[in-house]
């Protein structure tokens, strides 16, 4: 279907903010996942909400569809135009509104970065925690519930809005809550709109929590002789009610991979990379409180740090695997899923998953936001091998299976998009029903990131 009516409306309201080169649309039909590339019709770079708004409007009337666009950092194929349409680049709606020290909270544009806030919250004693390991727009972050290495302490983006700004499905801006901590004042339509990948509304401001930023940081490694003994470990600090700020386990091949992307020197075993934050005192207690526990579990080559120059180092290696990954095979497809499991059962999943991929011919890394029971794969396959990419994709299919029989989700944090749809309705079964009707209720003609979440009829 073409939309060029539309687009020629476009044009005349929207100038040169307007694009249809298809530099600009293949800049916008793909993100950073394994999914094809699906272009949109044309690109509008909005500067304001308003234009948001027209332009959505516009689109309405002309059944076009819409696709929000931050920074194009996701991996479930969220940007991805399957019906073609009009993808609204947000990332020049970046300015920082409203800084509230005394409440702390702070008001944005759906654009603006976490590592900019974070730049702007420096000198004020001030951070905001969620951290995906990528430069995220935080309207990005909210339409996706984006997590990181900071849910263990901090919680997800669920746990850090306040309230949104939304332009709904025929233009309308609407307020989903206000700056209060609690409300009880009708439907939750904050928590409504956060995870919707964009098929609801786009987001263009947002009200966040910030938090003061601890008197102590102090970063640490632990080696373990297996899976299982790491997971131990974590169990026993989240039983003990040690307030870690950041506890990531990467099994051996992700140490390699480091190692050889990084030039780090790190044992090649299951390694914990962990963070403690608050009083200088409190963060030795805690400190000595783990190396006990782990010790107890077979830890070993315990050493921590409280140089901010060898935290970011420490940090930076962590958030390298995916780049670190990919260069251990170069040419070869990569993909990353995730699961979501109770913490009681994140050993045995992480032993299991691994045997299966020891098992294949997909070679693969494992890392885990372990705190929460969320670990990733990192997979790669030859594209030109149809044997690789069946097993690659029964592989997942296989984890997916596995980590929803014991309790958990099909995804922790990287959403739904194109990529995990049919494990949705695996997950969800008649719920799918509900979210189809809220759907169709606020989206009646369908044009807000269409093809994304639901499964297909």
């Amino acid at each position: 279907m073409t939309y060029a009516n539309a687009i020629s409306i476009l044009k005349n309201r929207f100038g040169e903010q307007l694009s249809t080169r298809m530099a600009d649309r293949e800049g916008h039909g793909k993100d950073e996942g394994g999914h094809a590339p699906m272009l949109p019709d044309a690109v509008l770079r909005a500067s304001t909400k308003n234009e948001v708004a027209d332009a959505v409007r516009l689109c309405a009337r002309y059944r076009m569809p819409v696709i929000p666009f931050g920074a194009g950092t996701s991996l479930e194929g969220h940007i991805c135009a399957v019906h073609g349409g009009l993808s609204i680049d947000l990332s020049g709606m970046n300015r920082i509104l409203a800084l509230n020290e005394t409440d702390q909270d702070v008001r944005v544009e759906a654009g603006v970065t976490r590592q900019t806030l974070n730049t702007h919250l420096r000198d004020k004693g001030l951070f905001f925690p969620v951290d995906p390991g990528s430069e995220c727009t935080l309207g990005g972050m909210a339409a996706t519930r984006a997590s990181g290495t900071n849910a263990v302490r901090y919680g997800t983006m669920r746990e850090q809005v306040l309230s949104l700004e939304v332009v709904t499905a025929d233009g309308e801006l609407i307020e989903t809550g206000s700056r209060a901590r609690k409300s009880a004042a009708g439907l939750d339509l904050t928590h409504l709109y956060i995870g919707s990948e964009g098929t609801l509304g786009i987001i263009t401001e947002l009200s966040l929590k910030l938090h003061g930023i601890p008197e102590k940081l102090a970063a640490g490694v632990c080696r373990f002789p297996n899976l299982g003994a790491a997971t131990d470990t974590v169990m026993a600090t989240i039983q003990m009610g040690i307030p870690v700020s950041r506890i990531e386990l990467l099994d051996e091949l992700s140490i390699r991979a480091v190692n050889q992307h990084a030039g780090t020197s790190h044992l090649e075993a299951p390694t914990l990379f962990l963070e403690f934050g608050g009083t200088a005192a409190g963060v030795d207690e805690q400190i000595a409180t783990f190396t006990d526990l782990a010790l107890a579990c077979g830890g070993s080559h315990i050493a921590f740090a409280d140089n901010q120059e060898d935290i970011n180092r420490m940090w930076h290696a962590r958030h390298q695997l995916y780049y670190a990954t990919r260069a251990m095979a170069p040419g070869k497809q990569v993909v990353t899923t995730d699961v979501c499991v109770p913490i009681s059962r994140l050993g045995d999943c992480m032993a299991e998953t691994r045997a299966d991929f020891e098992k294949s011919p997909v070679m693969a890394t494992m890392l885990g936001h372990v705190g929460d029971g969320n670990f990733h794969t990192i997979m790669l396959a030859d594209p030109e091998s149809a044997t690789e990419i069946s097993a690659m994709e029964w592989l997942n299919e296989r984890m997916v299976r596995r980590a929803i029989d014991m309790g958990g989700t099909c995804t922790g944090e990287h959403g739904i998009g194109l990529g995990k749809r049919t494990f949705l309705a695996w997950e969800k079964g008649p719920a799918l029903t509900l979210m189809r009707q809220v759907k169709t209720a606020l989206d009646p003609h369908g044009i807000m990131n269409p093809g994304k979440m639901l499964p297909d009829r």
